[in-house]
């Protein structure tokens, strides 16, 4: 009660979700099992896992801020996370919603106080996710590939780019995100490739992802695919489509899938359309 918390306990909900459970811990990774005894119960099953070890090395260890978190887990630093949250902070005054009305302040701020990089941008995919986004689309807003100078890529896919940009400026730096809503898994790599993030598909659709090889005992024979995350690029597992959507597909379906295009040449104001001014500066 408040007068518990009045004396330093804290109350954190890790998740409040159907699809998934999230297991927290400032633990070693052999102290995991012992620790949740229900994952090791026989009727205990699953699609999907998360796994994340790793001592926290930008801020203190604390249980709220061990991973996973409610929506990602994260290898890596977010290199412009104090930018990002101020702009986080500035959008707050031109937020509205014709659902909640003056209660929308109390989501706010987005990003919580005192939390490591990996949970600000966890507040930040949340609150995108809430707002209706699919996931994959909201982790390609925060993190985009290196699209400004893309020769080859099609235009639909710069101008969903360009169409976001102008919303939320990425969060940048070297960092391998996975990322789940309990229907959909999925990982990203950053533009720079700048952290570890390999992958293997086995024969009977089993798909592991991590920073190194050989993280599971996985027979060879059932291996058919080895790869690896390449910088920029994104792959998501489907679990209601039972399959595994690239890079292309993925990318190629949500530029398709507004007419970004469009909307930029109706928005965009160039200097050289600008009519009046004098000649002086």
């Amino acid at each position: 009660g408040s007068e518990k918390l009045k004396h330093g306990l804290q109350f954190y909900i890790c998740s409040l979700s159907t699809k998934v459970i999230i297991y927290k811990g400032m633990l070693t990774s052999g102290q995991v099992l012992p620790y949740f005894s229900d994952l090791t119960d026989s009727d205990y099953q699953t699609h999907l896992a998360m796994v994340h070890s790793r001592f926290s090395t930008n801020t203190f260890p604390s249980w709220d801020r061990a991973q996973p978190l409610r929506f990602m887990s994260h290898n890596g630093e977010i290199n412009t996370l104090r930018g990002n949250t101020n702009w986080m902070r500035a959008r707050v005054g031109n937020a509205a919603s014709p659902m909640f009305g003056a209660q929308l302040k109390k989501l706010f701020p987005v990003v919580e106080p005192h939390c490591s990089d990996s949970g600000s941008f966890d507040n930040v995919l949340e609150f995108l996710l809430m707002n209706g986004r699919t996931l994959q689309e909201a982790v390609l807003m925060m993190v985009p590939e290196a699209w400004q100078k893309h020769e080859t890529m099609s235009e639909e896919r710069r101008a969903f780019y360009e169409y976001f940009s102008c919303m939320m400026e990425p969060w940048d730096g070297p960092a391998a995100i996975a990322f789940t809503d309990g229907r959909q898994i999925g990982a990203t790599l950053d533009r720079n490739g700048l952290r570890p993030s390999r992958y293997i598909v086995t024969a009977d659709d089993l798909v592991v992802m991590a920073s190194e090889s050989g993280v599971l005992p996985i027979d060879e024979g059932r291996i058919v695919k080895k790869w690896r995350l390449q910088p920029g690029k994104m792959f998501l597992i489907d679990l209601e489509q039972g399959r595994m959507i690239d890079d292309e597909e993925l990318k190629a379906t949500l530029a398709n899938s507004k007419p970004y295009t469009q909307w930029i040449e109706n928005l965009r104001i160039r200097l050289d359309d600008v009519v009046g001014g004098g000649s002086g500066g």
